[in-house]
């Protein structure tokens, strides 16, 4: 299954999931009056949101180069991954903070706490559920990393998103729970605002992670340096070749790389024959690496390659170039 098709499983079973979720948390705001329990009506609205707008972003992102945007629209993918986690900070913790507040400075007795926990039980089977296929899909996808360097390396942000914001619910959840007993049992209101509070903060904390991975996808991150090495091997191999001397790397999305390589050709080569090796490189390159969709070669000695890193790094980062 392709990074895309795998995202899209991941997230129409968190936009169910949490419809579901929504509608039901409403309804036991609505009889109880709990102030944490709105507040997770709003985070699950939020989330749903959210996959709607990763649902759009995979779709834009998925459209081919044309004259006006010559390399694709992958980056749509990034740009509105990082949107959904503005609107998580915005709206969900946002929302979650002022109603804790207002609870606190004015509380006010629960009513029919029991629809609280029923609706709690139920929100977390179906959180657990969406969980359970998001860490699964992610599971896969990082390997033998660890979960925060998987993040930190991922270039498919829907993967990380949908599980982040399922982890955030499934400890809302708890949260609320909490809240909403000791409120009802210590006949002490303020807890269900302080609940309310500490969702809030909670989902500061995700949306600002979530933001930061965004925003350096959406900068651009170099490919993963084992393809980057890999690609400049390869070349390196090819008849005509004297050198390669460096290549760089960046994400256009989680399955389209622009790689631009540095080489050194013979030099009683021609230009007709230059085409000819360059032309056979990238067929090789997209036969080992498909998401490698533009490969730029630039003819340079070793020399003058380092002199432009120089140049565009500083003095001593020629070396971390060639890693991609």
């Amino acid at each position: 299954m392709s990074s895309s098709a795998s995202s899209k499983t991941v997230i129409y079973a968190a936009l169910a999931g949490n419809l579901l979720v929504a509608a039901t948390k409403f309804v036991a705001a609505a009889v109880s009056g709990s102030s944490s329990m709105l507040s997770e009506g709003v985070h699950s609205l939020v989330d749903t949101v959210n996959e709607v707008l990763l649902l759009y972003g995979l779709r834009r992102a998925a459209r081919g180069p044309d004259t006006i945007h010559p390399l694709g629209y992958g980056r749509e993918l990034y740009f509105w991954s990082f949107i959904v986690a503005v609107l998580l900070f915005a709206l969900g913790a946002g929302v979650s903070v002022y109603q804790g507040v207002q609870r606190v400075r004015a509380p006010a007795a629960l009513e029919n706490a029991i629809v609280n926990y029923v609706v709690l039980g139920l929100s977390f089977v179906f959180e657990a559920v969406s969980w359970r296929i998001s860490q699964r899909s992610f599971r896969a996808a990082k390997g033998e990393m660890g979960y925060w360097e998987a993040v930190r390396r991922s270039k498919d942000p829907p993967t990380f998103i949908v599980l982040f914001e399922d982890t955030a619910a499934l400890i809302g959840i708890a949260i609320a729970a909490l809240g909403t007993f000791l409120s009802d049992r210590l006949q002490m209101p303020r807890f269900d605002g302080v609940a309310s509070i500490l969702i809030g903060l909670l989902l500061a904390a995700v949306a600002t992670l979530l933001a930061r991975e965004s925003k350096g996808l959406l900068i651009g991150e170099r490919a993963d340096p084992e393809i980057a090495a890999a690609i400049e091997a390869l070349a390196g191999r090819e008849r005509g070749i004297t050198a390669a001397n460096g290549i760089l790397t960046i994400h256009l999305a989680p399955e389209q790389i622009v790689a631009a390589l540095s080489l050194e050709f013979d030099d009683d080569l021609r230009t007709p024959e230059i085409e000819a090796i360059v032309a056979r490189l990238e067929r090789l390159v997209r036969e080992r690496y498909p998401q490698v969709v533009a490969l730029f070669v630039k003819p340079q000695t070793g020399r003058g390659f380092e002199q432009a890193q120089e140049r565009r790094f500083g003095g001593g980062a020629s070396s971390g170039a060639k890693a991609g």
